[in-house]
């Protein structure tokens, strides 16, 4: 008799690898249909109802019909091979299985930390017209978590470090804590990409949108672009991190 776990398919067998001319080596699709199925609760993944394990060998299962649904539809996307760039969905997934769960406490002090030295509130000394437009589109953020969760931080001129408060940290610290694995994994993706943990919590809490979280972690860069032109590696790279932050927050929204 096969047991359950020789059955079940590990996440890991389907990464791409870096090939010795630096391409990936995408293996092929060999299943026919990805299902979400509820099983006491929960949402596991199966291909041709065979449960998906993680890298880590925990089975892929969410706490919603909607997340599972939208993973299968990542796996049903698959063509001729499998493509892991193109389940942001189901990476993340992963990640609170694996990364978030076990090191709960750590992640959560990894995303709070961002607070203490967060993209907004490191302001340039000049030119006058770069000084305005931070006041303008970064202010009602700041103004925004301080009354939400009642945490004042302070700015900061040019690169010296700003010391913010230890209420005002303790108090973003607890609203982080109170997440589940499954969000923290998503706001720790959105405030890595942007550097800052007010940008996190505004798009977790449906505050402002994908693209506004985009423009405004890249307000300095958009500024220099306008005088100087973009760089086309740098405008890809750019982008890249958009379509990241959009899948981030439809995998927040499923949950």
């Amino acid at each position: 008799m096969t047991d359950d776990k020789d059955k079940a398919l590990t996440a890991d067998r389907f990464v791409s690898h870096p090939g010795d001319n630096g391409t990936s080596d995408l293996r092929k699709r060999f299943y026919e249909n990805a299902a979400a199925r509820e099983i006491n609760g929960v949402f596991i993944i199966e291909l041709d109802n065979r449960p998906i394990k993680t890298p880590a060998r925990a089975t892929l299962s969410v706490p919603t019909q909607a997340l599972g649904d939208a993973i299968a539809e990542e796996w049903n996307a698959q063509e001729t091979h499998i493509n892991p760039e193109r389940m942001l969905v189901t990476k993340l997934a992963n990640t609170a299985l694996d990364r978030v769960a076990p090191r709960r406490d750590e992640i959560i002090d990894e995303i709070a930390s961002f607070g203490a030295s967060d993209l907004l509130c490191y302001r340039a000394e000049d030119p006058e017209n770069l000084v305005a437009r931070q006041t303008e589109e970064w202010d009602p953020l700041l103004d925004w978590v301080a009354d939400t969760y009642d945490a004042r931080l302070e700015l900061a001129t040019g690169v010296i470090f700003k010391e913010q408060t230890a209420e005002a940290l303790a108090q973003l610290r607890d609203t982080v804590a109170r997440r589940s694995e499954f969000d923290l994994a998503g706001l720790h993706q959105v405030v890595s990409l942007s550097g800052s943990l007010v940008l996190g919590l505004a798009l977790a809490d449906g505050h402002i949108g994908a693209d506004r979280v985009h423009e405004l972690a890249h307000l300095d860069e958009s500024w220099q672009a306008e005088r100087w032109g973009w760089d086309e590696e740098a405008l890809a790279r750019l982008e890249g991190r958009r379509e990241m932050v959009r899948a981030t927050l439809r995998y927040l929204n499923l949950l």
